[in-house]
């Protein structure tokens, strides 16, 4: 026989004292110090702080930042860090956080621009810190990977319009700093878009591109392999990416048009190689060649190179009615000299981790753009930009292992959401967590990690 256990009655009350909730926050404000972020966004956004204001525009927005990284998807979620003063200190009002956005929007382009620059400083402090942590500190080329993505809207906001993918709402192009298999990735910007606006639009490439840039340090930004989707394999953006003195990397999905597929089935048996997997091993039924000499690229910039991947479909998918032998086809272009083509193709195919990064910004605030005006969402795909750089630069800072790689869904499950109590004694604060949490010594190692680094002076 079975027995059933009941559980035994819990009877609430909200007259607790010294408790504290998403107490491991203290990472993320540990991060804002040790970066200096907090210090660039108070000195960045000091012309738009009124006379005789209490609260300080670089703190809300960094406060608004901590909101979005623990989870919170609308500027009324601050009130989430307004009810613990004692760990997240003065919050400002709703109405006050309001009447900020609505500054900061009234002046796009400045609001804009003294953000990235405080996110372009922060950033820089932080890889610094990271040491050999921090992308290109091995002299690699540190992948950026742009990508569009849909963030649909359920009402009719500013330039919300229908998308390609038959939705409605918002087009935006994202960059992203990729940390390899090691670590996770930085959003480098965010830049929002009509829902209409093209995926193969080379103005916006460029922008973004130019963007990304600015936020690496300047020692840096020689060290750059730009990689996107097919969406990027324009003339204009390929010519603007290898115009002389820009010492750019790219490798960028290409369409396979007539001239491309008559090169392909001229190919011998003999020139195909096999291509890798993701950790490196020769993967069965698949096959990589080169077609630079047999396809007519004299429009295209020069030393560009044209790589084409062949494999046997996986259970369920579609073919194009003009794929030969039952083979799925794609390729690729790439200014690299050097390398394997299986170590080329492979760098390239890596580029599908933006689709992880996107996935990341929409959990940390980018799924939903709660305000109406095009420009307040601007502002609003700025803060999102800080919460994710908040939670990667703690991952890049102070863990090490799996849990770099950890996603905001798992990070505020195991590390955010942990409670504690806050208990005073000896001139010391001291916050309490569970002993039986699975995950206290990560935190607690974590925090003192970050503790231990200088903040800028």
């Amino acid at each position: 026989m079975k027995t059933i256990a009941s559980r035994p009655k819990i009877v609430m009350s909200a007259d607790g004292s010294g408790l504290i909730s998403q107490a491991g926050a203290l990472l993320l404000l540990e991060t804002l110090r040790v970066t200096g972020l907090d210090q660039a966004l108070s000195t960045q956004l000091q012309r738009w702080r009124p006379a005789r204001a209490i609260h300080d525009p670089g703190k809300i927005v960094a406060d608004l930042a901590v909101t979005l990284a623990l989870g919170g998807d609308c500027l009324a979620d601050i009130a989430l860090l307004r009810s613990q003063p004692e760990l997240f200190g003065p919050i400002a009002s709703d109405p006050t956080v309001s009447r900020l956005i609505d500054r900061l929007a009234a002046d796009t382009a400045k609001t804009l621009k003294a953000i990235r620059r405080a996110r372009a400083i922060a950033r820089e402090h932080a890889w610094t810190l990271a040491e050999s942590a921090a992308p290109g500190a091995d002299g690699e080329l540190i992948p950026i990977d742009l990508d569009a993505t849909v963030v649909i809207s359920h009402s009719n906001k500013e330039n919300a319009t229908p998308t390609w993918k038959k939705t409605f709402g918002f087009h935006p192009m994202t960059a992203f700093a990729d940390h390899g298999t090691h670590g996770a990735g930085e959003p480098l910007a965010l830049v929002l878009r009509p829902g209409n606006a093209g995926s193969n639009t080379a103005t916006d490439h460029i922008n973004a591109t130019v963007l990304a840039l600015a936020q690496l340090p300047r020692a840096r930004r020689r060290q750059v392999l730009i990689r996107t989707d097919s969406g990027g394999g324009t003339h204009e953006f390929l010519t603007w990416l290898t115009r002389p003195g820009r010492w750019l990397k790219y490798s960028i999905g290409f369409t396979i048009t007539d001239d491309i597929g008559e090169a392909i089935l001229r190919l011998p048996a003999t020139a195909w190689t096999p291509a890798y997997d993701a950790d490196g091993h020769v993967r069965p039924g698949a096959w990589i060649a080169e077609i630079t000499g047999l396809s007519n690229l004299t429009s295209w910039p020069a030393k560009m190179r044209l790589i084409v991947r062949k494999e046997r479909p996986h259970p369920g998918a579609r073919l194009r009615f003009t794929d030969p032998g039952g083979h799925r086809f794609t390729c690729f272009v790439t200014n690299t000299t050097g390398g394997q083509l299986a170590d080329l193709e492979l760098r390239h195919r890596r580029r599908a981790r933006a689709e992880d990064r996107i996935r990341c910004a929409k959990d940390t605030g980018l799924r939903n753009l709660p305000l109406h005006d095009f420009t307040q969402n601007q502002i609003w795909c700025e803060i999102v930009a800080l919460a994710y750089d908040l939670t990667a630069w703690m991952q890049m800072l102070a863990l090490d292992g799996s849990a770099r790689r950890w996603e905001p869904k798992r990070l505020r499950l195991r590390l955010f959401a942990v409670a504690g109590r806050l208990v005073r004694g000896g001139r010391r604060r001291r916050l309490r967590i569970a002993a039986r949490w699975p995950w206290a010594t990560l935190i607690i190692t974590a925090v003192t990690c970050l503790q231990a680094l200088p903040a800028p002076p």
